[in-house]
């Protein structure tokens, strides 16, 4: 964790809560109110809140029952969620942003990670140390909308992204890109500080060897692992006190997790769906993860929002992610149920 940047929901409050709802929490009650939430990646510490709130029984405490899908390379949380397969997602701001534009309207209910992960991970006996030297160069890119925010970041500096020895040519990459940078086949790839990057400082512990761009370091963060719903449901005022419910319930699961790692990560490991997890792995990204989460946990800034909007905008150049400004696109209705004014509030 670290000290200044994170505040947590203090077990007091969280009593304070449950004692709200003590009707809901009476031995006997049934978890009867389900949703279904999908996640944008496979289970690891991540998502790690979301894991501990189902099996510590805080969803269960706040009469839910909450279905989680694993994503993978393959999932587009926003076609799950435009398909009806799910309730609630995981997603990416520009991903979210992105869809609405396209004519999917899904909105910003509450925001757990409030700093960016991601980065550009290069080698420098290719000579990259800047961006200017990217040109001719392989960069390995997520799949899907993943890869929105990367490619945001280097249509600002005018290089095409077409390929050839003037431009950069973009692949995709899968769950083995790490191996596949330490093998040469890739000149960069896309990495997140909690996930490929510590991989690759596993096999490659050297950090001189490497130019890493990170986004928050530069200005160009956009904000990351976010909780949407499609706007229709929200007039549904049922369905919103049950999102706040949820909202509430995940948030304490990730205060658990951060203040009992060794537990979250018992439950990671356990609900690991690859066989690919490790120990010492997750509990590494749970420490970096624990990092960017920061004050009112669960609460959108609309600072990060409107910085999110600006980068995406590109101020109207060629290859700005998104035209308009959006409208609609967040609300802090959910977290208002979740967490009622006057409430107390601890920091860690």
């Amino acid at each position: 964790m670290h000290k200044g940047r994170t505040a947590w929901i203090g077990d007091a409050f969280l009593a304070a809560a449950l004692a709200i709802t003590s009707a809901l929490t009476a031995p006997g009650a049934q978890a009867d109110d389900r949703l279904v939430l999908q996640l944008k990646w496979v289970n690891q510490a991540q998502f790690a809140g979301y894991l501990v709130a189902r099996d510590k029984g805080f969803y269960a405490a706040e009469d839910l029952d909450v279905d989680i899908k694993v994503g993978g390379p393959d999932v587009d949380p926003v076609a799950v969620l435009a398909d009806g397969n799910a309730d609630v997602i995981v997603e990416w701001m520009p991903a979210a942003l992105v869809a609405r534009e396209q004519g999917t309207p899904v909105v910003n209910i509450a925001q757990p990670f409030k700093f960016s992960a991601q980065q550009l991970t290069c080698r420098r006996d290719r000579g990259i140390t800047r961006p200017g030297n990217l040109r001719g160069k392989t960069i390995g890119i997520y799949p899907l909308s993943n890869s929105y925010p990367l490619i945001n970041w280097l249509s600002s500096f005018g290089i095409p992204l077409t390929g050839g020895t003037t431009g950069i040519t973009l692949a995709t990459q899968d769950l083995d890109a790490v191996a596949a940078f330490v093998d040469r086949q890739y000149d960069c790839i896309s990495t997140m500080a909690y996930n490929e990057y510590l991989d690759l400082l596993d096999q490659n512990p050297d950090e001189n060897d490497l130019s890493v761009f990170r986004f928050e370091d530069l200005g160009v963060a956009t904000l990351e692992d976010g909780l949407y719903v499609l706007a229709e449901r929200l007039e549904d005022s049922v369905f919103v006190d049950r999102l706040g419910r949820f909202v509430r319930a995940s948030m304490r699961g990730w205060n658990h997790a951060v203040r009992n790692p060794d537990e979250a990560v018992d439950l990671v490991l356990a609900n690991d769906t690859t066989g690919r997890l490790t120990r010492s792995h997750q509990q590494r990204m749970l420490q970096a993860v624990s990092g960017l989460i920061a004050d009112d946990i669960g609460i959108l800034d609309f600072r990060d929002y409107a910085r999110t909007v600006i980068l995406l905008l590109n101020n109207g150049g060629a290859n700005a992610l998104i035209r308009t400004t959006p409208e609609g696109a967040w609300t802090h209705r959910v977290t208002d149920a979740a967490f009622p004014a006057g409430q107390p509030r601890e920091s860690s």
